[in-house]
């Protein structure tokens, strides 16, 4: 749905109701009746009104989720409120996802770059661990920003180039920055997908996942191991493929779940036995989202 206060505000404080808006312009009774219904207009359109009222089409409205979870994050982000849901998602997520991949900074040293934007203070602090720390802060506000839109190929490549962007990998010339791997990687000692079948096999992954009328946890799990199972990226899969889990719960009105370090062995377990073997991944996932609810339930934000 869409706001469209603050175009109300903007024509109360110039003096024009809609209808007249509407006569000045050559708007039709239609697209008044979207503002009204909250439903969207078009670039085109939001752009004339915009010119007409001296401001950015931008200004004009915003669009209102009916996931409670999504539009507390989409409100505290905008705002810029401490303390709250956002603040902790982020930092939590980001040390956990980011520690799980070998990080070496503590939560309480995460916390602090996120909260005062300074480098925290100590010995053996890499540069690399405090970009993708800041990287991974604007990932999840990317995941944010395009949470209710479908899952597309564009939105992966995207959330991998800004983790990994100016980092020590990106300067190494075969290290595709932005796009799938140009080498062939293990996990485990086990080769993983061969370069060259990558762009097919992701194609498939999302076409299959995308076709689905409804989507449940269950799935978004299945989506995340045979993601990991491909292992599109020369690095940063792991925290790619959190990010996505994050997004797709966020679009299904899902509670989202939150893999701590601390379960790392048994998430790695899980996607190493995935599928013949389903139930530790979900177990481990589950108890995830139990900690999420938690969360949600302290600060009294409705998830049932």
């Amino acid at each position: 749905m869409i706001s469209y206060g603050p175009l109300n505000e903007q024509l109360k404080a110039a003096g024009l109701t809609k209808t007249a808006l509407a006569a000045e312009l050559g708007i039709s009774s239609r697209t008044i009746a979207k503002i009204a219904k909250g439903e969207k207009l078009s670039k085109k359109t939001l752009e004339k009104i915009a010119a007409r009222l001296g401001c950015g089409a931008s200004k004009l409205c915003r669009e209102i989720s009916d996931n409670p979870i999504l539009q507390t994050l989409r409100d505290e982000k905008e705002a810029g409120i401490s303390g709250g849901l956002y603040h902790e998602l982020q930092v939590r997520m980001t040390y956990n996802s980011n520690h799980i991949e070998g990080s070496r900074l503590t939560e309480a040293q995460t916390r602090m770059i996120f909260e005062t934007e300074t480098i925290p203070a100590g010995d053996g602090v890499l540069v690399d661990d405090v970009l993708e720390t800041v990287h991974h802060f604007r990932a999840i506000d990317y995941v944010i920003d395009t949470a209710e839109d479908p899952l597309t190929e564009k939105i992966i490549k995207r959330l991998h180039f800004i983790l990994k962007h100016d980092t020590k990998d990106a300067r190494l010339p075969w290290f595709a920055v932005g796009d799938y791997k140009k080498r062939p990687n293990l996990v485990g000692g086990r080769e993983m997908t061969k370069p060259e079948d990558v762009p097919v096999r992701m194609k498939a992954l999302l076409e299959i996942y995308n076709a689905r009328e409804s989507v449940t946890l269950q799935d978004i799990i299945e989506l995340h191991a045979k993601f990991e199972h491909i292992h599109p990226f020369q690095d940063g899969n792991g925290r790619v493929g959190r990010l996505i889990a994050l997004k797709e719960c966020l679009r299904h009105k899902i509670v989202p779940f939150l893999i701590e370090d601390a379960k790392k062995h048994f998430y790695y377990q899980g996607l190493a036995e995935w599928p013949k073997e389903k139930e530790r991944l979900t177990d481990v996932c589950l108890d995830g989202q139990d900690t999420v609810k938690r969360l949600l339930d302290m600060l009294e934000i409705e998830h049932r």
